[in-house]
C-alpha cells in the first residue's frame, strides 16, 4: 500500500478538514476507493465498537478511517473531547459537536461517528450527503457491559437519575431516523463478525442491480433482459408471461444470534428488521419503511402483540392472526401492502386494483387502501369480485360497507376460482389494458397473494410465532416446531417455508384443507386435477379454493427454480385442467410439507370440543387446522396452529357447533349471542363496530359473464378517475 508523501499529506489535511498532524497516519493511501467518493458512515451508541469495526472495514477495503472524536472534534477544539464536555456541559457540547461535524468534507472514507452525532439534525443531514449510514444495532446489554469495562458511567446527554439503559432506549429513535442500512448484531458477537456484516452490507447497498426478481416461468434472462426490482413487482403484481415473481437470489439467511435479538423485540420491530433484509434500501428507504411498518401494526390492531401466540392444549399453541381491523390474517399483509404499493407507484398514472376474494381478502384490501391519504388515495382504486353465495353474510357486510372514495365490492354468481380466473384473463388481454391506459391513464394491478408485496409480510408472522415460543421459554432457539395452516391458495403455507429459508427451525409445514382438499390431494399424490371437480361450499369459505395460485411458487422453490417445468405444468393445468409432478419432486415436496383434510362434521366437532375443554372458541378455519394437526402431528415438538380469522365472522357455523338454540338471523344479534357465550378470545371490537354501522345495504351482483365484468372494470375506472382528454 503506497503511503502519501508530505505534500499529499497537506492536501489531505485540507480535503478531510483535519490538521497535517492528524492525517499523518498509516491508513491514508492512494488506492482507488471501492465506494468511489462516497463515505461509509458507521453509526451507533457509545460502546458499539464503531472505531474498532471501522479500522477492520477500512483495512479490508483499503480506505482511510476517520474517527470523528479524534480526527474532527479534538482537531477542531484542540483539546480532548472529555475536557470539552466538562468545560461546556452536555447541551452546549451537543451543539458544538454538531457544528464541528457540519464543517466535515471527507470523501471516500470509512467514518466512525460519535454516539451523539445523530442527535444533531443539521450535522447528520450534512454528512449523509457525503455517503450512506450503517447503523451498528447492538444489544443494549452488550453496550452496558462494554461501557462498564471502559469505566464509563455516564454518556453525553445523560441527566442525573437517568440510567444508561434508559438513555440508550431514548437514543434508538435517532439512530432509526438516520440509518440507510442496519447491521443487526447478536449478543456477544465479536467485532470481527460485526465488521464482516458491515462489509456485506456495503456490498449489498452498492449492488442494487443484483437484487432482482424473476418470473416462475422465465427460464432465461435473455427472454427477459429488463431488470425487475422490488418496486416493479409490487406495482405489476403478475409477471407479463403469466408467471409469479420470486426473488432471484432467494431469501437472506439470518443467524441464530440475530434471531435471538429479534425475540426480545415487539412485532413491528421484528417486521421492520426482517423486511429491511428483504427490501433493498434503494427501493424503499429504511426511514420510509419504518414509517409504513409502524403505521401498519399500530393502534389499528386490537392486541398490542399484533399476532400473539397462546397455549391451547398439550403441545399445541395457537397464533391469533385476527386482531387486525377486519378480523382476519389478511390484515397482517394488507395493512402494509397498500403503503408499499403507493410508495412504488410511478408518477402520472392511476392504478385500479382488481381483487378476487373467497371472503377475507376483500375487506382487508378495502381497509388497507382506505387508509391511504392525499394523492396516493386519489390515484388508486379498488374493485373486489366475490362469490355471491360463497362468503358469509358478515363477510359480505364487511366488504359492502366500504363505499367511500375509489372502492367497490360486487358479487358474482359463481365461485372464487371463477373470480380469480377472470382477473387473470383481464391482465392478459392487451386490448383491455391498452384501452384503460389510453382512455383513462389507468394501469391494472392486483392485491391478491399473487402480488409479492402480499406474500412477503406473511413471512414475519411465522417468524414471530417461533420467536414468541423462544421468548416465553417453551423452546430454545434451534429446537424444531411444526406449523399447521388452514390453506386453499397456499400463500400462508409458502410464507412459512420462506421463514424456514431465512433460518426459522420449522420442521414441517402442515397444510389443512376442508372437503375441497385440493392442497391435501396434491401433497399426497403429486396430482393437481380439476377435471369434473365442483367447488363445494363449506363452513370454512376462505379456503374454498380449487386452483391454488401459490402452488406455482412452491413448485418453483421445491424444484430449485426449474422454470421450464413450472411453465409446462401450469400451462397444462390451464389447457387440460390437470398435471402431475415427477415422482422425484413429490418426494421432496413430502419432505417439506404434510397435508390432510377435515370433514364438515369434524370441523364443527372440534369447535365444540375445544370450547367445552378450555372455554376457547375457534373459527371454522382454525378448527380445520386443529383436526389435521391432531391427525398428523406426533407431539414430539410444539405445533403452532394458525388461527386465520375471528370466530365472529362465521357466527352461524360457530353457533351451530356450540349447539346453541334459537340462533338469530341478524348478524349483529348473532355476535351478541356469541359474546355472551365466549370467555376467550374476546369479541373483536372492529367487527362489531363495522356491522352495527353497516346495516343491510344493497350491493351489485353480476352473472358469471366475462364481458359484463369487463364492463364493470371500465365503469369503475371511469367513476374513479377523470377521463384523459
Amino acid at each position: 500500500m503506497g503511503l502519501l508523501n508530505a505534500s499529499q499529506l497537506a492536501l489531505a489535511a485540507v480535503r478531510y478538514h483535519l490538521s497535517p498532524l492528524a492525517v499523518s497516519k498509516s491508513w491514508l493511501c492512494t488506492k482507488a476507493s471501492p465506494v468511489g467518493e462516497m463515505n461509509i458512515l458507521l453509526m451507533g451508541p457509545p460502546g458499539a465498537g464503531k472505531t474498532t469495526v471501522g479500522k477492520i472495514v477500512a483495512h479490508k477495503l483499503g480506505l482511510p478511517l476517520v474517527d470523528v472524536d479524534d480526527d474532527v472534534l479534538e482537531t477542531t477544539w484542540k483539546m480532548p473531547v472529555s475536557a470539552k464536555l466538562a468545560a461546556v456541559g452536555g447541551e452546549r457540547f451537543l451543539e458544538e459537536e454538531g457544528q464541528a461535524l457540519c464543517m466535515f468534507t471527507a470523501s471516500g472514507c470509512v467514518v466512525a461517528l460519535t454516539g451523539s452525532n445523530p442527535l444533531h439534525s443539521a450535522a447528520m443531514q450534512h454528512v449523509k450527503q457525503t455517503g450512506f449510514v450503517i447503523y451498528l444495532d447492538m444489544d443494549s446489554e452488550d453496550i452496558i457491559q462494554r461501557l462498564a469495562r471502559m469505566k464509563v458511567n455516564r454518556i453525553v446527554g445523560q441527566e442525573a437519575g437517568v440510567s444508561i439503559r434508559d438513555i440508550l432506549r431514548y437514543r434508538k429513535q435517532f439512530y432509526e431516523k438516520w440509518l440507510d442500512v442496519r447491521v443487526l448484531c447478536g449478543r456477544g458477537e465479536t467485532v470481527e463478525k460485526v465488521a464482516e456484516k458491515v462489509l456485506k452490507a456495503v456490498e449489498r447497498y452498492q449492488n442494487h442491480a443484483a437484487e432482482t426478481y424473476v418470473s416462475t416461468r422465465c427460464h432465461s434472462e435473455r427472454t427477459s433482459p429488463q431488470k425487475t426490482h422490488f418496486s416493479d413487482v409490487v406495482v405489476e403484481g403478475l409477471a407479463t408471461d403469466g408467471g409469479l415473481y420470486v426473488p432471484k437470489n432467494g431469501f437472506p439467511k439470518i443467524d441464530a444470534l440475530e434471531w435471538l435479538r429479534l425475540a426480545d423485540m415487539s412485532y413491528p420491530e421484528r417486521a421492520l428488521v426482517l423486511l429491511e433484509k428483504c427490501i433493498h434500501p434503494l427501493d424503499i428507504s429504511a426511514l420510509d419503511l419504518r414509517r409504513m411498518v409502524f403505521k401498519a401494526y399500530g393502534s389499528n390492531f386490537s392486541s398490542e402483540e399484533v399476532a400473539p401466540v397462546k397455549h391451547l392444549t398439550d403441545n399445541q399453541f395457537i397464533q391469533e392472526l385476527f386482531h387486525g381491523p377486519t378480523a382476519s390474517f389478511k390484515d397482517l399483509a394488507l395493512q402494509l401492502m397498500p403503503q408499499l404499493f403507493a410508495h412504488c407507484l410511478p408518477p402520472m398514472c392511476n392504478y385500479l386494483i382488481l381483487v378476487a376474494t373467497s371472503g377475507d381478502t376483500g375487506s382487508a384490501v378495502l381497509s388497507g387502501f382506505s387508509r391511504l391519504s392525499g394523492a396516493d388515495k386519489d390515484r388508486t382504486g379498488v374493485l373486489v369480485f366475490f362469490p355471491e353465495k360463497g362468503v358469509t353474510e358478515i363477510q359480505k357486510l364487511q366488504m359492502t360497507s366500504y363505499r367511500g372514495g375509489n372502492t367497490r365490492a360486487v358479487g358474482v354468481r359463481s365461485d372464487f376460482d371463477y373470480c380469480q380466473r377472470t382477473i387473470k384473463m383481464m391482465f392478459g388481454e392487451s386490448g383491455l389494458t391498452g384501452h384503460l391506459a389510453v382512455e383513462y391513464g389507468t394501469v391494472l394491478s392486483t392485491a391478491n397473494s399473487i402480488n409479492w408485496a402480499r406474500l412477503l409480510p406473511q413471512v414475519v408472522y411465522h417468524s414471530s410465532a417461533y420467536l414468541d415460543l423462544c421468548r416465553d421459554g417453551v423452546i430454545r432457539f434451534g429446537e424444531p416446531t411444526d406449523v399447521c395452516i388452514p390453506t386453499g391458495n397456499f400463500g400462508s403455507a409458502l410464507s412459512a417455508l420462506y421463514a424456514k429459508q431465512m433460518g426459522i427451525p420449522i420442521r414441517k409445514v402442515i397444510c389443512a384443507s376442508n372437503h375441497n382438499r385440493i392442497i391435501a390431494d396434491f401433497v399426497t399424490t403429486g396430482k393437481c386435477d380439476l377435471r369434473g371437480r365442483p367447488l363445494m361450499l363449506s363452513h370454512s369459505p376462505a379456503i374454498d379454493i380449487l386452483k391454488s395460485s401459490n402452488l406455482e411458487r412452491f413448485i418453483y422453490h421445491i424444484s430449485d427454480g426449474d422454470s421450464c417445468l413450472v411453465k409446462d405444468l401450469f400451462m397444462r393445468l390451464d389447457r387440460r385442467q390437470h398435471f402431475q409432478v415427477p415422482e422425484s419432486l413429490l418426494g421432496r415436496i413430502q419432505q417439506e410439507v404434510l397435508a390432510s383434510w377435515c370433514s364438515e362434521e369434524d370441523c364443527l366437532a372440534a369447535i365444540q370440543s375445544v370450547h367445552s375443554q378450555i372455554g376457547y372458541i375457534m373459527d371454522p378455519h382454525t378448527a380445520v387446522a386443529k383436526v389435521v394437526a391432531d391427525r398428523l402431528q406426533d407431539g414430539s415438538c410444539p405445533v403452532v396452529l394458525c388461527s386465520t380469522a375471528h370466530y365472529g365472522k362465521f357466527s352461524p357455523s360457530v353457533l351451530q357447533a356450540l349447539q346453541l338454540q334459537n340462533i338469530p338471523e341478524d348478524p349483529v344479534e348473532q355476535l351478541k349471542k356469541l359474546e355472551s357465550t365466549a370467555s376467550k378470545p374476546e369479541m373483536h371490537r372492529d367487527l362489531m363496530k363495522c356491522l352495527k354501522g353497516s346495516g343491510r345495504r344493497a350491493h351489485t351482483v353480476f352473472e358469471a359473464d366475462y364481458s359484463v365484468l369487463v364492463e364493470e372494470v371500465e365503469s369503475m375506472t371511469h367513476d374513479s378517475f377523470l377521463k384523459v382528454m
